[in-house]
């Protein structure tokens, strides 16, 4: 099979290497790709969001199947248009990609179909918003923008006068876009963060292994919220206990809501769960692979990658016998400094072979470019180095070791990833 994967950072290149293990897979494309992807498929320079332009490419490539990894174009109807081609895809069409879309969507499912989820209210007028937040008085609280803004459209507000400002910014100011004309403001939920993605057709639901992100730019949690600066799999705070009452009230009615709204989800559905004192809630959904997640999940995945995507499309993922290797992994994230406010690109990097990696870990890059031989610096988060291991402690171990083997100016990543989880494991 030829196979074109549609997106350019971690995740994606987490996706190639793992279906570049599959025997089916003959040619793998990208579009548009990064430093790291190029050396194990063939890029090309089409944006991720360019609907037209990735269907021309499709089809003059002769693909067998494209997989669309990124939000933006699964909620604009990328699939819907390859679909309409009789191109095989991996990922939910646009009616079933609202759940990320759309926070108010979300929430509104949520609440018809009784899926555990934190209470809240939807405004789309700043000063009724801000009259219902005093009236409320409850801080922390967490106002979020209804659309996609890149991950970054959450706003913690610890007191009246942050929560004000939040809602002004979004609703006046539109600081995300039209993302942010609506924004739905919810309780704060406290507990451990737990991320589970999930393989679905629509009629079958397969959790993936369970991970745990660390969103804030500095060690301790400290700093400015980031795409995320590093993973561990699986979570310690997951156990059987959690993931048996996930299924029952959140991962099946989920799916089966999708089917009463005439939705249908086949892909990967990302729960983004908090585990309460009142058990697991729902904080977020995802419309695809989460990132950095996929970067400790997939290389945990013992099948065919190639072989669940090709059921989903067909809606045969009950027929699929997917195993999980019993091992821990671990994904310490380098950034350029500066991130994730301003930074520089185009910075040279050393320490890696000419395929982009290293001894003893696998590097998934994310904002990369490669020229004339050499790896540069080109985005924010610029690599993912990820390590397998029997236990947490040497998954770690193996993951800064080969950090330390990278160099590029200013380069920054969290010294304690996996820290909270190592104290889970030692309660």
């Amino acid at each position: 099979m030829k196979i074109l994967v549609v997106g350019g950072g971690g995740r994606e290149h987490a996706i190639i290497m793992k279906l570049a293990e599959s025997p089916k897979v003959e040619k793998l494309y990208c579009t548009p790709g990064n430093g790291g992807i190029s050396r194990y498929a063939e890029c090309f320079d089409v944006k991720a969001t360019d609907i037209e332009g990735v269907v021309a490419l499709a089809k003059r490539l002769k693909v067998d199947m494209v997989a669309v990894a990124p939000d933006d174009p699964l909620v604009m109807g990328m699939v819907d248009a390859l679909n309409a081609e009789g191109i095989m895809t991996f990922g939910p069409n646009k009616a079933a990609a609202i759940i990320e879309g759309s926070k108010v969507f979300s929430k509104e499912l949520m609440k018809k179909y009784n899926i555990p989820t934190a209470f809240y209210e939807v405004f789309s007028d700043s000063e009724a918003a801000i009259a219902y937040l005093k009236k409320q008085n409850s801080y922390p609280a967490v106002i979020k923008a209804d659309g996609l803004a890149l991950g970054k459209g959450v706003i913690i507000a610890q007191n009246e006068e942050e929560a004000v400002e939040a809602v002004k910014s979004m609703i006046d100011g539109r600081q995300f876009g039209d993302s942010s004309a609506t924004v739905v403001i919810e309780e704060f939920l406290t507990g451990p963060e737990v991320s589970v993605l999930s393989f679905t057709d629509g009629k079958t639901i397969v959790p993936m292994i369970s991970s745990m992100d660390h969103k804030r730019a500095y060690d301790n949690d400290e700093g400015l919220n980031t795409g995320g600066m590093g993973t561990v799999a699986p979570n310690p705070y997951y156990t059987e206990e959690v993931a048996k009452e996930c299924m029952e009230k959140i991962f099946l009615p989920t799916m089966n809501a999708m089917n009463a709204e005439g939705r249908t989800f086949k892909g990967c559905l990302y729960f983004g769960l908090m585990i309460t004192p009142k058990g697991p809630k729902v904080i977020e959904y995802n419309c695809r692979f989460g990132d950095p997640e996929t970067q400790v999940v997939l290389p945990l995945l013992d099948g065919d990658l190639c072989e669940i995507f090709e059921a989903i499309y067909n809606g045969t993922l009950a027929d699929v016998d997917i195993k999980w290797k019993k091992e821990y992994c671990t994904c310490v994230v380098m950034a350029s400094g500066g991130y994730p406010q301003s930074y520089p690109k185009g910075l040279e990097m050393s320490g890696m072979d000419d395929k982009g990696q290293v001894d003893g870990a696998f590097v998934y890059h994310a904002g990369t470019k490669y020229e004339n031989g050499k790896f540069y610096t080109n985005g924010g988060r610029v690599i993912g180095v990820t390590a397998t291991g029997d236990t947490l402690p040497e998954a770690l171990e193996k993951s800064y070791k080969a950090v330390e083997k990278i160099s590029f100016e200013n380069a920054h990543y969290r010294h304690d990833i996996g820290k909270r989880a190592m104290a889970a494991l030692t309660n």
